[in-house]
C-alpha cells in the first residue's frame, strides 16, 4: 500500500483526545485506529503483536539472520489528534504538481496562505495534502504512522537485512501522556525514533521543559452599590496576574530557543475566575525562574487581597531530552548518516513542542525525532507532501538497515 493511502485511510478515523479526562485513553475513540493497526501489524506478519487496554499497540518484526546481534531499534507514533481543532470528518484536498500558490480551502473558504507558510513555495511540484479548512487534517501523527508500516512493509518485500525492529503507536500525546504507560519491558529497543515533525530531513533532538499551570481566584461578591472596601472581583484579579507577565514573552513573540507563558484559557466571574497556562523553555534553570516568577505571583497577591484569594497549582509535563542524547550521540549519528544517504542535508533545531520521545528518553529509551514531511500541525492550515512522506520512508529504511552495533 502507498504511504498516502495509509495516511487518507488512517485520517478517516477521529481520535482526537481529551485534555479534560485522566484515563488512558483519554476517548475511547481512539481504540478505534488501535484496533486497525493491531490488525495491519499481523497482516504483516509482526510478531509479539498486541494493543494493550490502555490503548497502545507494539509489534516486532525479528531480525534476519546474521543480524541478531544488532541493537534493536524502534519506531514510534501516536495515534491521537490535538484537541486544539476539531478531528472529525475529515475531507482531505489531494491537489497533484501543486503551484506553489495559494491554496482554497474549499470547506471554509479560506486559504493556505504562502505569505503565512515560507515552505509552501518549496513544495510546488509536489503532490500536496491539505484539510478543506473545517478540521485539522491529521497528519500529526497519522503521517508519521504511515511512513513506518509503509517503511516495514517494503522491508520485508524487498528482503532488506534488519535487527529486531520495535513499532509501537501511542494514545493521547497531544496531550501530554502519550508516554505514561508505555511498556519498555515489552518493547525491547535498545534505541528508538518518534516520527512526528515536519522537515523530513530533520532529526531534533533538543526540545522545551513544559509544565502547565493554573491560577484559581476566589472573589468576594457583594451588591455594586455596597462594594467599597469589601468586594474582591475575581475577574478583575485574574487580568491584574495576566499583566503581571510580560507581553513579550509569548509564544506570538518568541522563536528558536527562547521560552515562553502561554495563556490557553481564561474564564470567571466576579465571585470566581481561573486563568490556564503552558510554561516552556529549553534552558533548565530559566525554566525554573518562570515557575518561580509564578510563585512569587501567588504571594503577591494573596498579600493584597488576602489569604486564599489565589492558588496556584504547578505540573511539570515533560523535560529536554537534550541531557540524555548527549550521552548516547550515536543515535543522532546514525539519523544523519541515514539522511545523508537519502539525499538531504540533515537538519537539527530545537523543538518548540514536545514528544513521546522526550518523555521515552527519561525512561531509558533514547528517542529523538525525525521529520514526515507535515507542516501547520493544529489547524486547519495543516498539510503534508507525498513526496515528504515517501522521503521518510526511505530514511526509516535506512536506519533499519544499518543498525547500531
Amino acid at each position: 500500500m502507498k504511504v498516502e493511502e495509509r495516511l487518507l485511510k488512517y485520517i478517516s478515523y477521529w481520535t482526537t483526545s481529551d485534555e479534560n479526562n485522566t484515563n488512558i485513553p483519554t476517548s475511547d475513540r481512539e481504540f478505534t485506529l488501535a484496533r486497525e493497526l493491531e490488525q495491519e501489524l499481523v497482516s504483516l506478519g509482526l510478531s509479539k503483536v498486541t494493543m494493550t487496554d490502555h490503548c497502545y499497540v507494539y509489534g516486532l518484526l525479528p531480525a534476519t539472520a546474521g543480524m541478531e546481534s544488532k541493537k534493536a531499534i524502534g519506531f514510534i507514533a501516536h495515534m491521537d489528534t490535538a484537541p486544539d481543532y476539531s478531528g472529525e470528518n475529515v475531507k482531505p484536498q489531494v491537489i497533484p504538481d501543486y503551484d506553489g500558490k495559494d491554496v482554497l480551502l474549499k470547506g471554509s473558504g479560506a486559504y493556505l496562505k504562502v505569505s503565512d507558510f515560507s515552505t509552501l513555495a518549496g513544495l510546488k511540484g509536489r503532490t500536496l495534502i491539505t484539510t478543506d479548512g473545517t478540521t485539522l487534517l491529521g497528519a500529526d501523527d497519522k503521517a508519521g504512522i504511515a511512513v513506518i508500516l509503509t517503511a516495514i512493509e517494503q522491508i520485508i518485500a524487498e528482503n532488506i537485512p534488519h535487527g529486531d525492529i520495535w513499532v509501537g503507536f501511542t494514545p493521547d500525546e497531544e496531550v501530554g501522556m502519550g508516554a505514561d504507560l508505555f511498556d519498555l519491558d515489552y518493547f525491547k529497543a535498545d534505541y528508538a525514533y518518534t516520527i512526528d515533525g515536519d522537515y523530513e530531513g530533520e532529526v531534533a533532538y533538543e526540545n522545551f521543559n513544559a509544565a502547565s499551570a493554573v491560577f484559581e481566584i476566589t472573589g468576594v461578591n457583594v451588591h455594586p452599590g455596597e462594594a467599597k472596601d469589601i468586594m474582591i472581583n475575581a475577574a478583575l484579579v485574574a487580568c491584574e496576574i495576566a499583566s503581571m507577565l510580560p507581553d513579550e514573552e509569548t509564544p506570538a513573540h518568541t522563536s528558536g530557543r527562547e521560552g515562553f507563558y502561554h495563556l490557553t484559557d481564561m474564564s470567571g466571574d466576579v465571585a470566581s475566575a481561573k486563568l490556564s497556562y503552558i510554561i516552556r523553555d529549553h534552558d533548565k534553570d530559566i525554566f525554573e525562574s518562570r515557575l518561580n516568577r509564578l510563585r512569587t505571583i501567588e504571594v503577591e497577591i494573596n498579600q493584597k487581597y488576602g489569604a486564599g484569594t489565589v492558588s496556584l497549582d504547578i505540573r511539570h509535563s515533560y523535560e529536554n531530552m537534550l541531557s540524555v542524547i548527549e550521552q548516547v550521540p550515536y543515535v543522532v549519528d546514525l539519523a544523519r548518516e541515514a539522511i545523508s544517504a537519502c539525499g538531504l542535508e540533515p537538519i537539527s533545531r530545537p523543538v518548540r513542542g514536545g514528544t513521546d520521545g522526550a518523555r521515552l528518553s527519561f525512561m531509558g529509551l533514547p528517542c529523538p525525532n525525525l521529520g514526515a514531511g507535515g507542516y501547520g500541525f493544529h489547524g486547519p492550515y495543516e498539510h503534508v507532501t507525498v513526496e515528504g512522506m515517501e522521503t521518510s520512508v526511505k530514511i526509516v529504511k535506512e536506519l533499519a538497515a544499518h543498525p547500531a552495533e
